[in-house]
C-alpha cells in the first residue's frame, strides 16, 4: 500500500510503499479515505512529545475517516498509522459518518471537538446562559469553540486574536465582541476589565497561555479586602504563546478564579466514550447540515512531504486524501 512513511524522529514523512496490515483477532481493516494533519502528529514525529513514535519505520497520523470491507463509512482513531490507503481500527472505535458530510470535513473535525467540546461540556461545565471568553479564538479549534459555545447556550461570546481578518469572521461565526490582542496590555486589559465589569464572564477557554493569560487573569482578580468577584473557571487547552506564566499567589486569593487544563491527562474515560458515542455524532449531523463551518486544505497523499512543510493558512486544518 501507498503510506506516509517516517524513517526518523525529526524528520519529514515520505510517501512511498508499505507492507499491508494485517488484521489479528478482533481488529478491523479499513480502506482510508482522508486524514488530518495535526500539530499532535507534526510532535510525535519529531521526537518532542511523550508519546513519540518508537518503533521506526512506520506510518504516520492517529486518526481518520474511510470505508470498512463491509460497507461503513466511519471515523476513528488507528492502531496503526491512518494517513496510508489502510489501516487497522478496533471495532469499539467507530464513529458512523451520515450521508451528505465529505470525507475530508469529518476527517477534519474530531481534533478540533476534541479541543472545544470536551473543554466547554466537561471541564469548563458551560451551562446555558453564561458568558464565555475564548482566548486564542482564529484558529481550527478556536473557530469551532466559538460556535459550540452559541450551539450549547452560551449567552455572549467575548473572542481574543492577533489577525485581524479571522477576528472579524468570527462575528459570523457566533462572537458578540472582540479584542485584539495587537493592542498594549493595558488597552487590552482595560477592554476586559470593562466587559467584565458589563456582562461578568463565567469561564475563558485558553489556547494560548503565556502573556495573554497573564493579562486576562489581572482583569479578572479582585480588589481585596470587602469586595467579592465573580467566579471564573479559566479552562487551558493550548499554549501557543507559552508554556510558562508569572502567576502571583494573591491572584487567586483575591479573587474566585479557578484554572483547569483539559487534555489527554486530565479528561476521564467517560468524556472520550461520551465524545464517540453522542458529542461527534451529533456535530457530524450539525456539519453535515451546514450549522457547523470548518475550513480545510486538502492535498493528496503523494504531495504529503511538502504539505507536512506547508504553512496552512491561520483557521484552516490540512487533511490528506488518500485517492
Amino acid at each position: 500500500m501507498k503510506a506516509a512513511v517516517l524513517h526518523q524522529l525529526g524528520e519529514v514523512p515520505r510517501f512511498e510503499e508499505f507492507p499491508d496490515p494485517v488484521p489479528q483477532e478482533g481488529q478491523l481493516l479499513i480502506h482510508v479515505k482522508a486524514a488530518a494533519i495535526k500539530n499532535l502528529d507534526k510532535i510525535r514525529a519529531s521526537g518532542r512529545h511523550y508519546a513519540s513514535h518508537e518503533q521506526l519505520p512506520t506510518v504516520v497520523g492517529i486518526d481518520g475517516v474511510g470505508q470498512l470491507e463491509d460497507g461503513r463509512r466511519v471515523y476513528t482513531t488507528g492502531i496503526t498509522g491512518m494517513v496510508a490507503e489502510k489501516a487497522l481500527v478496533l471495532p469499539a472505535n467507530l464513529v458512523p459518518i451520515p450521508d451528505g458530510l465529505s470525507d475530508v470535513t469529518a476527517a477534519a473535525l474530531p481534533n478540533a471537538v476534541m479541543g472545544a467540546a470536551l473543554a466547554l461540556l466537561h471541564r469548563a461545565q458551560l451551562k446555558a446562559g453564561m458568558v464565555v471568553l475564548i482566548n486564542g479564538a482564529t484558529g481550527v479549534t478556536g473557530q469551532l469553540a466559538v460556535q459550540l459555545a452559541r450551539y450549547y447556550g452560551a449567552s455572549r461570546i467575548i473572542v481574543t486574536g492577533r489577525n485581524a481578518e479571522s477576528l472579524e469572521k468570527l462575528k459570523t461565526l457566533g462572537a458578540d465582541a472582540i479584542i485584539s490582542l495587537r493592542q498594549d496590555d493595558e488597552t487590552i486589559g482595560k477592554q476586559l476589565k470593562a466587559v467584565h465589569a458589563s456582562t461578568p464572564i463565567d469561564v475563558v477557554i485558553d489556547y494560548l497561555w503565556g502573556h495573554p493569560i497573564e493579562i486576562i487573569l489581572k482583569a479578572l482578580m479582585g480588589g481585596g479586602i470587602g469586595r467579592f468577584t465573580h467566579p471564573v473557571r479559566i479552562v487551558t487547552v493550548g499554549s501557543m504563546a507559552g508554556e510558562t506564566i508569572s502567576l502571583s499567589s494573591g491572584s487567586l486569593r483575591s479573587s474566585a478564579i479557578e484554572i483547569l487544563g483539559s487534555g489527554l491527562g486530565s479528561l476521564p474515560a467517560t468524556a472520550y466514550q461520551q465524545m464517540n458515542s453522542d458529542i461527534l455524532p451529533e456535530l457530524f449531523r450539525l456539519a453535515a447540515a451546514g450549522s457547523l463551518k470548518l475550513e480545510t486544505e486538502a492535498r493528496p497523499l503523494s504531495d504529503v512531504s511538502a504539505a507536512w512543510q506547508q504553512e496552512i493558512a491561520p483557521g484552516k486544518r490540512l487533511v490528506i486524501t488518500m485517492s
